[in-house]
């Protein structure tokens, strides 16, 4: 039986997508900003010129990285925040955790790009942010026991949890390894951490203007 001949358009998504590859290895222990053009080319295994038949340059590469890292963390935070509560928190975290072992380079480079030097990849992942924050914003306004605060409040609080769960992720990122004491210690302040988020936008009482 003869394998399907690959196309056209699928050899230059595999191209794509090796030059993303690449680009997170080359990122694993330095800046984005410190990655050249070249670098990525020579490893993705074509000419500098060939890069460009897939972006635009190097910012646009950076981008698409922020992009599809979010994605996962996005992906993982929606599950994460399906059922917020003060019960869930470390059900949420051991989510966290699977991701963060699975995807140790796109969470890296959230975590590091964040504050880079690109800023480009900033803004790409800053308006990622605000997305999570809006949409556990909403989650939050669905649980019975904070049905009567104010969006602003519960704003508040969903900023709280994803700058938490961010927090999270770098420390997990500097663990020696997976189920370590460290890990644990990094999973148990976190545990304790959200539940005081959740507890407190719970028994929050606005100020009277």
């Amino acid at each position: 039986m003869t394998e399907p001949v690959e196309t056209r358009a699928q050899r230059k998504e595999r191209t794509r997508q090796a030059l993303l590859d690449r680009a997170l290895e080359l990122h694993a222990d330095r800046s984005f900003a410190s990655v050249s053009l070249r670098e990525v080319a020579r490893a993705a295994g074509i000419v500098p010129t060939a890069f460009y038949r897939h972006f635009a340059s190097m910012d646009e590469l950076g981008v698409a990285l922020a992009e599809d890292s979010m994605r996962v963390l996005r992906r993982m935070l929606r599950d994460a925040r399906r059922n917020p509560s003060t019960d869930n928190a470390r059900a949420s975290l051991d989510i966290l955790v699977r991701q963060v072992h699975a995807h140790p380079a796109a969470f890296r480079f959230v975590a590091r790009e964040r504050y880079g030097g690109v800023s480009e990849v900033r803004r790409a992942i800053a308006t990622e942010l605000r997305l999570f924050v809006s949409e556990l914003t909403i989650d939050l306004g669905r649980t019975p026991a904070l049905a009567d605060r104010d969006v602003e409040d519960l704003e508040a609080a969903a900023d709280l949890i994803v700058q938490a769960m961010l927090a999270v992720v770098a420390d997990l990122l500097e663990v020696d390894r997976p189920g370590s004491a460290g890990e644990r210690a990094v999973i148990e302040r976190a545990e304790k951490q959200l539940r005081m988020i959740m507890l407190g936008i719970g028994s929050w009482k606005p100020p009277r203007s």
